[in-house]
């Protein structure tokens, strides 16, 4: 599908199938969603814009690159997505950091929004909205939606798993929006969990239930 990006890295594989084991404890989940999400950050600003800049080595005057652009920020859709930004700013320290909190209603399994707090200078930047776990794709939409409105158009989505349904919602309402994903399973089940998947990505990283 156009504008969906699934990762067959060796090293990205080989870490969600242990996040996939039920035996993996809390700190474990946590680690490895922190290093898939580094390795996906990765792939993710590879098309970050370069400028070519004059640097002074103990050597000699070099010509190199830099970063150029647009500034970035990362904005997990709370509580799951918090697990991935460690990951994301170990590369891109430079990045700011704002929330959006979503639910969905257990009734209706549409999602309703009761927190955000972004950056000042958001509408400036490019956004990559963090969520482990692309299922219905009606919290990734609407937190989407609600960036657009605040007048940002520059948007990626990056999560772990993705369910087929997820990514046809989130494609449909928003062509614009990149989807990267670390792996697409099966289907969602009659609770709109994800097939195989891993659970829910918030209690295991967290110790809920």
């Amino acid at each position: 599908m156009e504008n969906v990006f699934i990762f067959d890295h060796p090293l990205i594989q080989h870490k969600i199938s242990l996040m996939r084991d039920k035996r993996t404890t809390t700190k474990e989940f946590r680690e490895l969603v922190n290093e898939v999400a580094m390795l996906m950050a990765y792939e993710v600003t590879r098309d970050m814009p370069l400028k070519e800049v004059e640097i002074e080595t103990p050597v000699a005057i070099a010509k190199t690159k830099v970063l150029a652009g647009k500034k970035l920020a990362v904005v997990p859709i709370l509580r799951a997505g918090l697990g991935m930004v460690d990951g994301m700013l170990s590369l891109l320290p430079m990045a700011k950091v704002g929330h959006i909190g979503l639910y969905r209603d257990p009734k209706t399994l549409e999602p309703v929004e009761y927190y955000c707090k972004l950056p000042e200078d958001v509408e400036e930047r490019e956004i990559v909205v963090l969520d482990p776990m692309l299922a219905t794709g009606g919290s990734a939409s609407a937190a989407v939606s609600f960036l657009k409105k605040k007048g940002i158009s520059s948007i990626k989505f990056m999560c772990l798993i993705a369910a087929p349904e997820g990514i046809k919602r989130l494609h449909e309402d928003h062509p614009d929006v990149p989807i990267f994903c670390a792996a697409m399973d099966e289907k969602l089940n009659d609770h709109a969990y994800i097939v195989p998947g891993l659970g829910d990505a918030g209690d295991r990283l967290f110790g809920t239930k």
